[in-house]
Formats: C-alpha cells, structure tokens, sequence
C-alpha cells in the first residue's frame, strides 16, 4: 500500500450558488483531496491546521475514512480557516465574500514521522513557502510530489512559487493561470515552459471542458463527463487531485501511460462532487458508483476509426 502525505486546508465554507445556499460546512482542499484518495488502497495522511471551533463529527468523518490525522493541528480557542463565496449563473465563475485565515495565518506544517518516508505527496493550494518547507521535512525525495497553485500566489509571491516549482514533478493548475505564469496564450507553449520550470508533468485543468496532461512533447486530454446537474463546483479540482494521487499511490507507477488513468480517475471523481454542496457528495461515495461512471468515461471517448 503506497503512501501519500497530503497538505492543505481543512476548513468552513460557506456558499452560494444559483440551486441555493449552505451555512458553515466542511471545505479547504486537504478535505476533498483526502476524501478522494481514501476511495483508493492508499495510506494517506493530512497535514493542516484547525481551531478547536471545527467539530468532532468533520474530524472523525475523516478518520473514518482512514486517513490518518496525527499532522492535524488543533489550536486551542483558534478559529479555523473560513471561506464564503458565491457563483455566477454559469458556475464558471465566483465573488469571494470573506476570507477569514484565523489559524492558517501562522500554519507551520509538520509531517508526521510515520509519513516522511511517503511514496507521493501532494501540496495543496497554499503559500508556496509552506510547501517548500514540506519537501524539505521528507526524509528522502518521494517519487512523486504533486503541486496545486493559483493566480492569488502568482500575484503576491511570484518568486517563492517559481521556486518551490524547480522541486516538484506534477504541477495541476487551470487554464487561465498556466497563461498567467508564463504568458503564453498557447495552453501547449504554456506547457513547454513550466516544463523548462522543473515539473516533467503539467496538468492543466479546463472545468466542464476536462482536462490536458502534458510530458515533453505527449499530450493526453480527458474530458469531463456531460451531468445533468452541477450544483456546486467547490471542491472540484481538489477532488480531481485527490483522485489522481490517490490512484497514483495505489498504483506505485508514475509513468505517463498510468498517469493518463489517473486524471480519468480524477476527472471520474471530481463529476460526483459537484453534484451536490461541499462534501455531501463524496462522503457515501460507493466504489460500485465509482466503476460505473469509469465506464461512461470510457464509453464517451473510445471509437473505432479505419486508418489509411
């Protein structure tokens, strides 16, 4: 069984989306990111910090899921990390209406001594100094490690990000922010030079229109499975993450052609979270549900086609 150090946010989010709105529920990134590879045979653990305002029943539903919680801090009378938003009818776009860091602010991640021999590990969106910090309390390098980033850290610490980058394999970002760090309009020229970077794979994510994996000069798309309904697209691409390391660690093959199964996993398991508000959704998730939709996946890009 591989292991999989996972760091980020374990938070409160409330949202609002045109199909209605949530009070304070469970979010932040390690959250989905956790909940997703705990559907894979992976020994994961979360690094993040809390207040002891989050409830018991959020940090033994994770536990419960079989993640192991010794790198969650709890911060004795600390609020923990708070997030509201709002999404715009197509649900392509959102208002941040608070942003409150509370404990965040002074999170210093320590990797538990069980996992500092992790086979992968995946940083979740946060500053890039604390990333670094935990690539250097690894014992030695894992095989993979896996980074998620935004346009907020390309704004306020450009130079710290470019160079946690130089130390990572797998960067997943969207597509408007690939354009940002390299402006590059091309998503492959964009590619090509976060490859002169460091990372050897770049995921660019595309929302409902799927996503682009890149190594040198191959490149693999999967789309995103057509829903009915998308209720709330929080938590999406930290899924996406989740799934895509977890199958990774599961799997102990990081060569492209397994990566290939592994966004599809990803993308398979980031279509459940939005259909329905924070982690609602992938809190019951059966693997049963899981393998059918795989199978739609597979059924909405294989064809057969007579070449000359």
């Amino acid at each position: 069984m591989g292991k999989l150090v996972i760091v980020g946010t374990v938070a409160f989010d409330e949202i609002e989306t045109p199909f209605g709105n949530t009070d304070k529920i469970l979010g932040g990134a390690g959250t989905f990111i956790g909940l997703a590879a705990s559907l894979f045979e992976v020994d994961s653990a979360i690094v993040s910090i809390v207040g002891d305002d989050l409830p018991q029943e959020y940090i033994d539903l994770l536990s419960n899921k079989g993640i192991n919680l010794d790198g969650l801090e709890i911060v004795k009378g600390g609020k923990t990390f708070y997030w509201k938003g709002k999404y715009h009818n197509d649900l392509n776009s959102r208002d941040t209406l608070i942003t409150e860091l509370n404990t965040l602010a002074d999170f210093n991640p320590v990797v538990p001594d069980d996992y500092k021999d992790a086979d992968v590990v995946m940083l979740g969106n946060l500053h890039p100094a604390v990333q670094l910090s935990v690539i250097k309390q690894m014992n030695e390098r894992p095989k993979l490690i896996v980074l998620d980033t935004m346009n907020f850290w390309m704004d306020s610490a450009l130079e710290d990000l470019k160079e946690v980058i130089k130390h990572i394999d797998v960067i997943t970002i969207n597509d408007e922010e690939a354009r940002q760090l390299t402006e590059e309009y091309s998503l492959v020229k964009a590619a090509q030079e976060i490859h002169r970077m460091g990372p050897k794979f770049v995921v660019i994510k595309k929302g409902e229109h799927g996503a682009l994996l890149f190594h040198n000069e191959n490149v693999f798309f999967a789309p995103a499975l057509p829903l009915k309904e998308v209720f709330d697209p929080t938590g999406a691409g930290d899924t996406f993450a989740g799934g895509f390391t977890g199958y990774l660690a599961a799997t102990n093959d990081i060569s492209f052609e397994n990566m290939k199964r592994a966004v599809i996993h990803g993308s398979n398991l980031a279509s459940f979270c939005v259909e329905r508000f924070g982690t609602e959704r992938m809190e019951n998730l059966s693997k049963a549900e899981v393998n059918d939709r795989l199978h739609q996946f597979k059924a909405l890009t294989q064809f057969e086609i007579e070449l000359t």
